[in-house]
Parts: C-alpha cells; sequence; structure tokens
C-alpha cells in the first residue's frame, strides 16, 4: 500500500484564496475561500517540501495575496504572479525578493495581453531574473502559436495540456524544453496515466505534479487517488522525479 508521505512532494500548482484580498469575478464566477490554512490541513498526510502559489484570474493583478500567502507558507514555497504588460521594474524586483520565480498568463480565461507584449514581458523577467512563463491553454491552439511562444526562453503548460487535441504538439514542445504540470486530472478528456508516459518518454525531466487545490471549476476536484496515479502510471523511481526534483530544479529552489 503507498503511503503519501513516503513522496517528497513540491507542489507545484496550488492557488490560495483567501477573502481578506481582493477578488474579481471572472464569467461570473468567484471562489469560494481556501486559505493557507486550509491547504495545510488537506495535506497533512504529505511530506510537503514547498509548492508554487498560482495566481488565478479571479485575483486580477493583485500580488498583495501571494506575498501574504508565500510569507505563511514558509520556505520552499514560490510564486507564481499574474501581471499587466507595463509592471514597474522596481515591483517586480519586490516580488522577486518576496518569492515569486514565474509569470501565469491565461489564455482559457481570457488573457488580455497580446503576443508581442507577452513575449517582451517573458524576456524582460527572464533576463532580470531567470523567471519562467506558465501558460493556462489548451494544446488545441498550440500549433497556431508555435512560431510565437516556441522562442520563449522557459516556459510551462498548465494541466497536461486539457485536451487530447493538440497533445501530439505539446509533445513536439516538449522535445523542445517545455515543461508540462500533471495537474487538473478531473479538467482533461483524455487518460492522465498515457499522457504522462509519453511526455516522460520524450523528456523525463518535463513533468511536473501538483494538486491544483482547490480546483476551482474543476468538474472533479483533486483526490489522493491522483497521487497513487502517478506512481502506478511511471514507476517510484520516475514519479519521485515528478513530485519533487523536476520542480525543484524548474522552480530554483537553490536560488531562494
Amino acid at each position: 500500500m503507498t503511503i503519501l508521505s513516503d513522496f517528497k512532494l513540491f507542489d507545484a500548482h496550488l492557488h490560495i484564496i483567501d477573502p481578506a484580498f481582493p477578488l474579481v469575478a471572472n464569467q461570473g464566477y468567484v471562489p469560494l475561500p481556501f486559505t493557507v490554512d486550509a491547504y495545510q490541513k488537506q495535506l497533512a498526510d504529505y511530506q510537503l517540501g514547498g509548492g508554487a502559489v498560482v495566481s488565478g484570474s479571479f485575483q486580477g493583478y493583485d500580488q498583495s495575496y501571494l506575498i501574504a500567502a508565500l510569507v505563511k507558507l514558509g520556505a520552499g514555497f514560490v510564486g507564481v504572479a499574474q501581471l499587466p504588460f507595463d509592471y514597474p521594474d522596481a515591483k517586480l524586483d519586490h516580488l522577486h525578493q518576496c518569492g515569486v520565480r514565474a509569470l501565469r498568463f491565461n489564455f482559457k480565461r481570457g488573457s488580455s495581453i497580446d503576443l508581442s507584449q507577452l513575449k517582451s514581458m517573458a524576456m524582460r523577467v527572464y533576463e532580470r531574473y531567470r523567471w519562467h512563463v506558465e501558460l493556462y491553454i489548451d494544446s488545441a491552439e498550440l500549433a497556431d502559436l508555435s512560431a510565437d511562444l516556441l522562442t520563449l526562453p522557459a516556459l510551462s503548460i498548465d494541466h497536461l495540456g486539457l485536451s487530447d487535441t493538440g497533445f501530439n504538439t505539446l509533445l513536439n514542445w516538449v522535445d523542445k524544453g517545455v515543461r508540462v504540470k500533471a495537474t487538473g486530472f478531473g479538467r482533461i478528456n483524455f487518460a492522465a496515466d498515457k499522457a504522462m508516459q509519453k511526455i516522460c518518454a520524450v523528456n523525463p525531466e518535463a513533468l511536473l505534479f501538483g494538486t491544483d487545490l482547490p480546483s476551482t471549476r474543476a468538474p472533479r476536484p483533486y483526490q489522493a487517488a491522483d497521487f497513487i496515479q502517478v506512481i502506478e502510471a511511471l514507476g517510484e523511481k520516475q514519479a519521485r522525479r515528478v513530485f519533487y526534483a523536476n520542480a525543484a530544479a524548474w522552480y530554483r529552489l537553490n536560488d531562494t
């Protein structure tokens, strides 16, 4: 029997939703609270070694919640921010000092930034801090964006790309160094185990596991069976890389 605490976990994708900070209705949706305390309680049975707190569409460009969450979560946790194109350098410096290590652009819920701005901002934060870019996007859209987005120096894709349409394109991106989050199993329309096996066959460093808690708007929220599925699909040795080592390297934990 697999014990959750047998595997060290860097949770590569989680949301903190604290009603003490601003929330913005996105397409009419405002999530229920999910505080740091609630997250830690739900992960109490895991060997949690850190994680990435990801800004959601419902948080707009507010980063005060993110800074507060990182302080409370402590060592090993980093932030993934959503920012406007003209965000000042001084404020970027502050976010980096607070533990932010990536930018997120949300194509699924309506990103307001155009591709030229995205590319410019991605280069700006990479050259200044070596932050990478994370995309919430359907794999079906990747082929049309390859010429633009594959020029980015460091890039990851959320939730296994969401759909089987375009999955072969996603694998081509993996072959070019793009990382993929093994997250949101309740969001996808294909077999997660087969997808993970194919991604790891292309690049064993590419896959990063995350709980996606609290799984806002997902047809099925995260469950411990998703964690077990990774082990069963990939075997213990590769699962350990996917649970911790790959993400620790990608988010540069040694730099925090």
